[in-house]
C-alpha cells in the first residue's frame, strides 16, 4: 500500500465496512501498519511474543483483559499491550478501534485458528 498525500479521514474510512473483527489498513508507518477494525463481543486470548500493540478508541468503549486485571478505554483513550503479554479484547456496544504494529502481525498472534486474518487494505 502507498500512503498518498492526502489526509485520511477516519470516519470516512470507517463508514466504508461493517464487519466486525476484520482489520482494515490505512496506512504504512516505517515497517508498521495502521490499520481499523469494529469490534464487538469477544475476541479470544492471544500473544504477541516479538511486537507490541497499539490500541487507540475511536468510538465506543473496548476492554482489554489482561491476566492481572482488566484496562477499559473509552474514545480517545490508547493502551499499548506489551510484547509477550496475553491478552483478549473484549467491546460490549460496537467500537471502533485504530490498531498500530509492525507489518505482518497476524490478529490472533500465537493463538491463530479461524479468526486469524490478514488484514484488508482500505
Amino acid at each position: 500500500m502507498t500512503n498518498s498525500c492526502l489526509p485520511i479521514n477516519l470516519a470516512d474510512k470507517f463508514a466504508q465496512f461493517s464487519d466486525l473483527w476484520s482489520q482494515k489498513k490505512v496506512a504504512d508507518l516505517n515497517d508498521s501498519e495502521v490499520k481499523l477494525a469494529k469490534m464487538k463481543g469477544e475476541f479470544i486470548w492471544h500473544t504477541h511474543e516479538d511486537t507490541d500493540e497499539l490500541f487507540l478508541v475511536v468510538s465506543g468503549r473496548l476492554t482489554v483483559q489482561l491476566r492481572d486485571g482488566d484496562v477499559v478505554l473509552g474514545p480517545g483513550e490508547l493502551f499499548v499491550v506489551p510484547r509477550g503479554v496475553e491478552h483478549c479484547p473484549v467491546a460490549d456496544e460496537e467500537t471502533a478501534v485504530l490498531l498500530l504494529e509492525p507489518a505482518g502481525t497476524l490478529n490472533t498472534g500465537d493463538a491463530g485458528g479461524p479468526r486469524s486474518k490478514a488484514p484488508e487494505a482500505l
